[in-house]
């Protein structure tokens, strides 16, 4: 294992520029000229001066610990994330139980609290919009990524701070794939922002308990860890972190050829960043999704909230080399459907 301080290779952007209309085309062509060599390797990066204060991203975490440390059975199970057909499900928003997240075959060991963009009307099948703020009531059953959000009720006030967050994530997510597409050049700006304008976000609260020393004698390779190693299928991901140290891990370059998982830990101030899928395949290639994993052995209860800023529903995205277009919201679908 490589830790952050023996290999500083994860740069820090400075994403300010993209936040102000009033940024000269200098400093924005900088900050997308440094942001390009990240994404080409090592594809993780952090971002600072995001215009997320200190007090709302510190709420954010801290009501996330308490629902996972402190909500009774009985909420969790009321908010349990249900399959399609069965109760309120949509197979996909509300809450998993520790193992219920699968990776590649094998359990996760963390419990979470899953968002998607709120069904609006004419949403997500149709590429047309009312521009309606709010989701609209609807009743089950409920098709794959169809249903509602589910809120939990006991810490009052944990939706309208999440809901705050969001759109303060949303902004920001606009503000770095235009950085990305005026890094990429030849109009990607312009494709980057028109498909993502109705971004099919998803958002995770994700809780950590530290990894058993043993359970029942399996062997890691067996059982799986935190959260197994994948890369994101979207466009970009956001991470707030708490400040827990060598957990989340990334598969990168330790400056020779050889690759090896290297800790990404926290920097205070500054969120994680990564591309996922759907960015390396509209950068034809150049730039890869980098794989990750979170192995938590350290001490406490480790929390993140990561926020999924994705392309539309109905955005066609082209393939690289050899691979076909794909729809998001299908390939979305394909991907929950095989949870990861």
């Amino acid at each position: 294992m490589c830790s952050l301080a023996d290999q500083p290779i994860f740069p820090t952007i400075d994403i300010a520029p993209f936040l102000n209309p009033s940024a000269p085309l200098k400093t924005l062509l900088t900050t997308s000229s440094t942001l390009s060599t990240a994404c080409t390797s090592p594809g993780f990066f952090y971002l600072q001066n995001h215009n997320l204060p200190s007090s709302l991203t510190n709420e954010v975490l801290n009501l996330a610990r308490n629902f996972f440390l402190h909500a009774s059975p009985a909420e969790k199970e009321s908010l349990k994330r249900r399959d399609v057909g069965v109760s309120n499900g949509d197979g996909a928003r509300g809450y998993q139980v520790i193992g219920d997240n699968v990776t590649e075959g094998k359990r996760d060991w963390h419990e979470a609290l899953d968002w998607y963009r709120p069904n609006i009307d004419g949403e997500p099948l149709s590429p047309l919009s009312l521009e309606a703020s709010s989701e609209r009531e609807r009743n089950p059953p409920y098709e794959l990524l169809q249903g509602m959000n589910a809120w939990p009720s006991s810490s009052p006030g944990f939706r309208e701070v999440y809901e705050e967050f969001i759109d303060k994530m949303l902004v920001l997510g606009t503000a770095v794939v235009r950085a990305m597409g005026m890094a990429l050049g030849e109009g990607m700006e312009e494709v980057f922002v028109a498909n993502t304008r109705r971004s099919f976000w998803v958002m995770r609260a994700i809780g950590y308990p530290p990894l058993p020393t043993e359970r029942d004698g399996s062997r890691e390779e067996d059982e799986g860890v935190s959260c197994g190693a994948h890369s994101d299928y979207g466009c970009v991901t956001l991470l707030l972190s708490d400040g827990t140290k060598g957990a989340l891990q990334a598969w990168v370059k330790d400056g020779l050829e050889e690759r090896k998982w290297v800790d990404v830990d926290p920097v205070e101030g500054a969120l994680v960043v990564n591309i996922g899928d759907m960015m390396a395949r509209w950068s034809g290639g150049r730039w890869r999704a980098t794989r990750h994993r979170v192995v938590h052995r350290g001490q406490g209860y480790r929390v993140s909230v990561p926020f999924f800023f994705e392309p539309d529903w109905s955005a066609r995205v082209p393939g690289a080399e050899g691979e076909g277009e794909v729809v998001y919201g299908e390939y979305l679908s394909q991907k929950v459907e095989r949870n990861f």
